[in-house]
């Protein structure tokens, strides 16, 4: 029987080619968003940014879910609040500490002033203000899925507002979400087995 050495003639790409190529389309993202005039928008979606600020509108629906929710409410309530601190701790005490990503640099940018939330002194990678909106919502949506449903949009919205107003780039807010929803749902699963 004979072998064949079968090579291929197609480039192939290092490492660091593919990562040079998706920053600068990471970038391009967020430029365009920056470029796009919204003035009608613009004063809601810093406002929103700045509600998520240390967890308080995850805060005060965890309280709403525990006055009016009944055992499940409440249940649903105490889960998201750890999934929001378990995110937090590995986000900000973790991956933030190793991952060094300097945030945009609104100076060279054309972001309007009345978009800009206040930036941060933590470094950009991951979006903190994500992976616990989607922590919370994720884990609350273990208990209550329609009302995790809702949750999940508005931390969406949440993730966005932190690219429209200038603090994170998209693929800040993208892998925060990514990793708030897993740290989510395994808090929400084991929750779940707990009372199951």
């Amino acid at each position: 029987m004979v072998s064949e050495n079968i090579t291929s003639d197609a480039p192939t790409e290092s490492d660091d080619g593919v990562l040079d190529e998706l920053q600068a389309l990471d970038r391009a993202v967020y430029v365009a968003i920056a470029d796009t005039p919204t003035p009608l928008l613009d004063k809601s979606i810093r406002h929103l940014s700045d509600a998520a600020n240390y967890s308080k509108i995850w805060i005060g629906i965890a309280a709403g879910l525990a006055t009016v929710g009944g055992p499940t409410g409440r249940r649903a309530a105490v889960t998201g609040l750890i999934s929001i601190g378990a995110a937090s701790m590995i986000v900000n005490q973790g991956v933030k500490r190793v991952a060094h990503r300097a945030r945009p640099d609104r100076d060279t940018d054309t972001l309007p002033d009345a978009r800009e939330a206040k930036m941060p002194e933590s470094t950009s990678f991951p979006s903190g203000h994500s992976a616990s909106g989607f922590a919370f919502a994720t884990a609350v949506g273990t208990q209550l899925p329609l009302t995790g449903a809702a949750l999940r949009f508005l931390a969406g919205a949440v993730a966005y507002s932190r690219v429209h107003t200038g603090v994170h780039y998209p693929g800040d807010v993208v892998i925060g979400s990514l990793v708030g929803s897993s740290i989510g749902g395994v808090i929400g699963e084991i929750a779940q087995r707990r009372i199951g």
